[in-house]
């Protein structure tokens, strides 16, 4: 019997009441104040005579025409004390560029240079972030270690967001002396973003790292109570007579592919080799002072690290980090989390955006006339990315701009079928647009934004068999955050919207699908019309909560939903429609160092949840901490709860079936990562109630660095899952639907290698290689009986011996003893892969960058279900491999 939603209340625990009194008497005594501090500000002047060479050394006559600034406090570990050691810097502009120089005091033996690629941020290093524009929301940070090595990132969400995928050109040089060591910076103005006033205030912090202490320091003192990083930082004056520099840049480059692979006698495709040249162009228009066009014309992602391999017997997409340096870069605009990852339930990935979906892996042409299973295929790995720009970037008014356009080509497969070859089209042309806009109120604490988003196929009348494929997919929403009393408190909420067209295929399909499971025969609020060609759904979240500002008590409280047919997918990402969720976190943190911590955190989180139809589908606990010791390891762990719940997607669109309770546990612990070796470790548990199986499984991360120029890096994993109840297929017999599962013990290890290895800071190399084995073994089949009942014994029959046959390939089911009812192919498996890249990267002029590239892949699987390391390994190095050689090389020109 399901659980109706006026039931809730006896549903709901102790501890959920607990947590939710606290919230509420902590929303009505978090009154306090945040600890107040004063004000810096730096007086500029202008370059007279010659600029400064950079080199490191100070002694240009430009800097004595200012002052040094000092004073700095310690930001890490402590708050506000005397640093161990002082540091200085001066500021100087003029027409062209931003100079900054600093003098780190410091005994010069005991200095940390350590060689990294950019962004890698090693060693000893200062930094210097620049609010430009004045609107205490955003800013650049310019970092530079004492090795050289140089990093930069665009800070926005008044320092919540720190992304280093934005690479301006500039440069840097260090020198190590007997006070310590020194720095110069030169900041084109054209890298950043400032109104055409004739005298201007800016933001700036400056900061510096000691490697040795993990010690930061800044010249503004921030209290850590305070929240907010642009809006606190000092103010820099004096800035007179600049102009906004106008830009172009042009980024061309040629790419060399050649690729070796096993030939297939009989395949006129596998010939055991391939390759191509091409071009392209990538490059950065500044359009206004605020607003930037980057664009690439025919991209190439060669160099680009290869997804680690895994193995997803769900129902659900797997969710993969986006590594393409096009939309990386300046990725922040266009996130539109529907449900923040506070917010906890089915939708904590929830994005209105998500770049993947642009040049992905083309479909296969199985609907296509032309195709057999004896058919020979070629067809590209991914889909072709024709062109795309991104238009970007912050009026002065507030109003944060992101509009992105993209096309990628129709794309073919060649198949040869008894003799005779034919192109078969496996993805239409395809257009995808982004729009994003967000105005600021309130020096930032307020904020209205909206996002848009669009996917058009053509998809011709000769290729009917893509009228699965969605031909429009619209979506939109709306978002606010408001904070309030004196910046203690927060709300948030959004609202969106999607819009599907396509043939009666394409929406089917979409009723269908694992998010929401139309054809469901206990679905009460919506039906399955497979001559539906349009789809629409809502959803969206609100949330309140309280700041850590003049506190380190913080909650939150929230609510999601999504409406039945809400769906993102063709250019989003969500797994679960048709549900409401509600949460409520609440944390104390120790931001101080005492005792034996440096910080340390305590959490705790609940969720509940609801089906479309006001069922009650259960809820789930969680607490736990994190902490940083005075000897800068780290560690933390926790323990969840899951009460027993309602699936409505258990039976892959039957009836909805009751799930065993579980209890999940984890940990990790980091060694000082200061130390030549560093050791990280974590592992995990489950356990499902009523003797259901369960898993475990661990990782342990081994960093070595034999010199400062280069670091190795282990990490093995494991784990190993044991569950009585996994789904395997459903059949009709009889005019019933029969839904089968077994006994599922699954291992998986994975060992990811890496290596980098920097002989200048322009110059590096990099290698990553990871085999994986996975095995799967079925048995205990058993048939779906009662999915709902009370008892766990109730909801299913086991088949007996005599029912099941194993044989050729097969197993086949015998459920009524008149022969065999229904066959699948044998389930049990070994999956075996093995990914690796290594790239030479070397930025011969500032901008230009070639890369040398060898790729390798080997994949192979087998009906075995035995796990053995020793000869899984062995297969799977006695698999042809796939190598792909690739040469690239760009060249930078700003006009």
């Amino acid at each position: 019997m399901k659980y109706p939603l006026n039931a809730i209340g006896s549903t709901m625990n102790k501890l959920h009441l607990a947590l939710l009194l606290v919230l509420l008497s902590a929303l009505c005594a978090g009154l306090a104040t945040a600890t107040e501090f004063e004000r810096r500000y730096y007086d500029t002047e202008r370059v007279s005579g010659a600029q400064p060479q950079i080199d490191g050394i100070l002694d240009d006559h430009a800097w004595t025409t200012v002052e040094w600034a000092g004073g700095f406090r310690e930001h890490s570990p402590g708050d506000g004390e005397e640093p161990t050691k002082q540091t200085q810097f001066k500021f100087l502009y003029d027409n062209e560029a931003v100079y900054m120089a600093f003098r780190a005091f410091d005994d010069p033996a005991l200095v940390r240079s350590i060689l990294g690629r950019r962004d890698n941020f090693p060693g000893d290093w200062v930094e210097v972030n620049i609010d430009s524009r004045f609107d205490h929301v955003t800013a650049f940070s310019f970092t530079l270690s004492v090795s050289g090595v140089q990093g930069d990132e665009f800070i926005s969400g008044n320092g919540d967001n720190w992304s280093n995928s934005w690479d301006p050109i500039w440069q840097g040089a260090t020198n190590i002396d007997d006070l310590g060591w020194t720095a110069e910076m030169r900041i084109p103005l054209s890298q950043l973003r400032f109104s055409d006033e004739e005298e201007q205030t800016w933001g700036i912090q400056v900061a510096r790292r000691i490697f040795r202490e993990e010690e930061r320091s800044s010249w503004q003192y921030k209290p850590k109570d305070v929240s907010g990083w642009v809006s606190n930082m000092g103010y820099v004056r004096g800035i007179r007579g600049i102009k906004p520099k106008r830009r172009i840049e042009l980024m061309p480059y040629l790419v060399n592919k050649a690729e070796f692979y096993e030939k297939i006698e009989g395949d006129p495709f596998r010939t055991g080799r391939g390759g191509f040249i091409t071009e392209g162009l990538d490059g950065k228009i500044g359009v206004t002072n605020d607003l930037t066009l980057d664009f690439t014309i025919n991209p190439d992602f060669g160099q680009v690290e290869a997804d680690p391999s895994q193995v997803n017997l769900t129902a659900f997409e797997t969710y993969q980090r986006e590594r393409r340096p096009f939309f990386v870069e300046g990725q922040n605009i266009y996130d539109f989390d529907i449900a923040p990852a506070m917010t906890g339930g089915h939708f904590t990935r929830d994005n209105l955006f998500y770049s993947r979906r642009i040049g992905r892996r083309p479909s296969n042409p199985w609907y296509s006339e032309h195709y057999t299973s004896s058919s020979h295929i070629d067809q590209p790995s991914n889909t072709s990315i024709l062109g795309a720009f991104k238009l970007s970037g912050k009026t002065a008014g507030g109003l944060s701009i992101g509009v992105l356009e993209s096309v990628t080509a129709k794309e073919t497969a060649e198949l040869e079928t008894d003799g005779e070859r034919h192109d078969v089209t496996v993805e239409p042309l395809t257009n995808y647009f982004v729009g994003r806009l967000e105005q600021d109120f309130r020096g930032g604490n307020s904020q209205i934004g909206a996002m848009v988003t669009a996917v058009n196929r053509h998809i011709e009348d000769e290729d009917s068999h893509l009228e699965y494929m969605r031909a429009q997919a619209y979506a939109g929403g709306l978002n606010l955050s408001h904070i309030f009393l004196d910046e203690r408190f927060y709300v948030m909420a959004d609202v969106v919207g999607s819009h599907l067209r396509g043939s009666q295929w394409a929406i089917a399909n979409a009723q269908t699908s694992s998010a929401r499971y139309y054809q469901r025969p206990d679905n009460e609020s919506v039906d399955y019309d497979p001559e539906l060609t349009e789809l629409s759904g809502h959803g969206g979240s609100v949330q309140l909560g309280r700041r850590g500002h003049g506190t380190n008590f913080m909650y939150q409280v929230a609510g999601a939903w999504r409406s039945p047919g809400f769906e993102i997918n063709d250019l989003g990402y969500m797994r679960r429609a048709a549900e409401y969720n509600e949460s409520a976190w609440c944390g104390y943190r120790w931001r101080e160092p005492f005792g034996i911590f440096n910080s340390l955190s305590l959490n705790a989180n609940q969720w509940l949840d609801w089906d479309w139809d006001g069922v009650f589908l259960g809820s789930a606990y969680n607490m736990n901490m994190h902490a940083n010791f005075k000897r800068n390891w780290s560690g933390g762990g926790g323990i969840s709860r899951t009460n027993e719940m309602i699936s409505n997607t258990m039976l892959w669109g039957g009836p909805a079936a009751k799930t065993s309770g579980d209890w999940h546990g984890d940990f990790y612990v980091n060694s000082d990562y200061r130390r030549q070796l560093q050791v990280g470790s974590n592992g995990w548990f489950n356990r499902d109630d009523n003797d259901n199986g369960g898993n475990f499984g661990g990782s342990v991360d081994f960093t070595y660095r034999p010199n400062d120029a280069m670091r190795l890096t282990f990490s093995p994993t494991f784990s190993s899952s044991d569950y009585k109840m996994s789904i395997l297929d459903n059949y009709e017999l009889n005019g019933q639907d029969e839904y089968i599962f077994a006994r599922l013990k699954q291992k998986e290890l994975s060992m990811t290698f890496r290596l980098d290895y920097c002989l200048t800071p322009k110059l590096t190399i990099q290698y990553y290689g990871s085999p994986f084995i996975a095995s799967g073994k079925y048995s205990e089949f058993k048939r779906i009986t009662d999915p709902m009942a009370a008892e766990y014994a109730d909801r299913f029959a086991l088949f007996t011996d005599d029912q099941i046959t194993r044989a050729d390939g097969e197993v086949a089911f015998d459920q009524d003893g008149g022969g065999a009812d229904y066959a699948i192919s044998e389930p049990d498996f070994n999956y075996r892969a093995f990914n690796s890249n290594l790239v030479v990267r070397w930025e011969y002029q500032p901008g230009s960058i070639f890369y040398a590239v060898w790729s390798q892949a080997r994949s192979g699987s087998v009906a075995d279900g035995e796990f053995n390391v020793g000869s899984d390994m062995g297969d799977l190095f006695s698999i042809h491999p796939h190598n792909v050689f690739l040469l690239k090389i760009s060249k930078w020109f700003s006009i």
